[in-house]
């Protein structure tokens, strides 16, 4: 599954650390999140770090197995695949060696030995996001209430359909969702059957302790928002 937004700052790798987490503790399954975003923000939510700069480019490009840069986490079930700084330079070199499902043929490789593969993937439209849509199951997109949002929602839904005929479920999430404010409750109500994540510190406070937030507070409302959420997806998966 591919956690995506064309637009940054709108929680991604939060949902994509956090549903790796729900994954692997709530339902038990051996899953990987694999880190397709530079910034490495997935890995360093587990307390890892890349331990190389050209890791990720030398996995596309063969010269590397994937799994000798996957990270062992705390956790029993979740391993990371770390992103790191030659991620920038992935769409050039996909287009160079001109492979379609090179991401989609290293996903169903370590399909083998993961029971689910979460994505974090970068605001991107270029060959690297193609590429994720052609290897995802179902692709995940948390929207921040507001009309920005809403228009990158759109050209989500514009770039899947233009890069497979038979393009994945797309599943939208209200992310950041504060009932104070109208804009949000507004948001709420006209897409009532949408999943959400509610605005919490205790969000913002998995970077500074480095942990998912059902490790860090199992009984927040934040928690148990991402567990319903991850029940949502385990559906959908199943349909």
């Amino acid at each position: 599954m591919a956690v995506y937004s064309v637009k940054g700052g709108v929680g991604k790798t939060t949902f994509a650390a956090n549903l790796a987490w729900c994954s692997a503790e709530l339902s038990r399954r051996r899953t990987l999140l694999w880190d397709l975003d530079a910034a490495g923000g997935s890995g360093f939510l587990y307390g890892l770090e890349p331990k190389g700069s050209r890791l990720a480019e030398e996995v596309f490009s063969r010269e590397r197995s994937p799994r000798g840069v996957i990270q062992h986490t705390a956790w029993e079930r979740i391993d990371v695949l770390p992103a790191d700084e030659s991620i920038r330079a992935l769409d050039a070199q996909l287009m160079r060696i001109g492979k379609r499902r090179r991401l989609a043929k290293l996903a169903a490789e370590l399909a083998a030995d993961y029971e689910r593969i979460v994505l974090d993937c970068p605001p991107v439209m270029n060959e690297l996001s193609a590429q994720v849509v052609r290897a995802a199951d179902l692709v995940i997109v948390p929207l921040p209430p507001s009309p920005l949002s809403a228009r990158a929602f759109d050209l989500v839904v514009r770039e899947i359909a233009g890069n497979t005929k038979r393009h994945p479920p797309i599943l939208p999430v209200l992310s950041m969702l504060d009932m104070r404010r109208t804009l949000h409750r507004q948001a709420q109500e006209t897409n009532p059957n949408w999943p959400a994540i509610p605005y919490a510190s205790v969000v913002e406070q998995c970077a500074v302790h480095r942990q998912p937030v059902g490790a860090l507070a199992p009984h927040s409302p934040a928690a148990q928002a991402f567990a319903k959420l991850w029940n949502a997806i385990e559906r959908k998966l199943a349909d």
